[in-house]
């Protein structure tokens, strides 16, 4: 299922040396909702937001696509090779309620629609365009490749993340990207700028975080049943020492008081008594 493109070929005004950017507008002609992705034969030259998505009918997204800055501004004659890739598929009725990335794994490739759009590098405004014309010909790099339309472009592939992107001076020279590019490299679809987790790592997350909140309800618990120990424990042994206490301390107070009834002497009723019976006595004998 074909969308619109507007426009068909980008251009990109000099000097290169800073970012430039230009906005790609996408829209759905048709009756049923699509699925959009867009791929580059330069990933590691220019950073696409939204990179895709899902296109209401009738409605229409606008892709900016950031040309980062070069080290140094590419000669006049040099022609750009760059290309973009759109993709779009229908969401049936079945796929309504789908993960976008997920009906891309499950589609057919007879079903994809595909738009090549080109790259072009304009002059910049007010600079003479016929200087470039009387330019003799050469084998010149352009995006690190060389400006020889016998060669066939590199495949398309995903565009560079905007985390990558800190200053000018992290742009690697044109050669040397040119060196790391894989022509027969499977085309990827591009990463979002801004990074959604997926339904895996969420539930991943949540396991992870649900273990360490057992383990730590588990350490808890065993505290909890170390201090009750000792509380009973500790219980018991003051029990015990009440006891010996008790113990010993019996002897003590018997010991206390058959010193106390020493030192009280003899009851006044038996000494009274005494008294009489040796008053009888004598009084009977003598």
């Amino acid at each position: 299922m074909s969308v619109e493109i507007d426009p068909l070929e980008l251009g990109f005004r000099r000097p290169f040396t800073v970012e430039v950017a230009q906005i790609l507008k996408i829209k759905n002609t048709n009756a049923t909702p699509v699925a959009f992705k867009v791929k580059t034969t330069a990933p590691k030259q220019y950073c696409v937001r939204p990179n895709s998505g899902r296109i209401e009918p009738g409605h229409d997204v606008e892709v900016s696509v950031l040309l980062q800055a070069m080290k140094a501004e590419p000669p006049l004659d040099a022609k750009c090779r760059d290309k973009f890739l759109v993709q779009s598929v229908a969401i049936t009725s079945d796929k309504e309620f789908t993960n976008v990335s997920q009906i891309w794994d499950t589609v057919e490739k007879s079903d994809i629609q595909e738009k090549k759009i080109r790259v072009v590098w304009q002059p910049a405004s007010g600079e003479d365009q016929s200087s470039a014309a009387v330019t003799p010909a050469r084998h010149s790099l352009a995006n690190g490749v060389e400006a020889n339309p016998e060669v066939p472009p590199p495949a398309y592939s995903s565009p560079q993340d905007d985390s990558t992107i800190a200053s000018p001076s992290h742009t690697e020279p044109e050669v040397k990207r040119e060196s790391r590019r894989e022509p027969t490299q499977e085309p990827e679809t591009a990463p979002s700028t801004i990074p959604v987790p997926s339904i895996s790592q969420v539930k991943s997350t949540a396991a992870d975080t649900f273990e360490d909140l057992k383990d730590k309800l588990a350490k808890a618990e065993a505290t909890i049943a170390s201090l009750k120990d000792q509380a009973s424990s500790g219980l018991k042994q003051r029990k015990v020492t009440s006891t010996l206490e008790e113990k010993a301390a019996a002897p003590v107070q018997a010991l206390a008081q058959a010193t106390r009834q020493g030192t009280e002497g003899v009851p006044i009723q038996i000494v009274a008594a005494l008294c009489l019976v040796s008053f009888l006595l004598a009084y009977f004998l003598f």
